[in-house]
């Protein structure tokens, strides 16, 4: 069984058991979190439910750490006018441990 969730404005495949990691939700390490935002599930029975059919479906998890990911770095070039500038980014995150999918 899995389910497709939507938060932070991306979209995640979860199955029980997981982790994965989102953008940063509020919360403490250890505490539970709710998705309310399904977009799709995919029984043991091999259904495929969507739409309407997932009006109360929730995903539920437990926080596991709050962290950052490595740092991405970006170098704008231009061959003429000596321009080069680097910069780097690194993105919060939430990881988030999948325990069920109630329907």
């Amino acid at each position: 069984m899995y389910a497709v969730i939507r938060s932070g404005g991306k979209q995640y495949r979860v199955a029980p058991g997981e982790t994965i990691k989102v953008e940063t939700l509020t919360g403490k390490v250890g505490g539970k979190v709710t998705f309310d935002e399904v977009l799709a599930v995919r029984t043991d029975d091999e259904k495929m439910l969507a739409g309407k059919a997932l009006s109360g479906a929730t995903v539920t998890g437990k926080i596991v750490e709050h962290g950052r990911h490595a740092k991405e770095m970006v170098m704008k070039y231009k061959k003429t006018n000596q321009y080069k500038i680097t910069r780097g980014h690194r993105q919060n995150y939430t990881a988030v441990e999948v325990k069920e999918i109630n329907l």
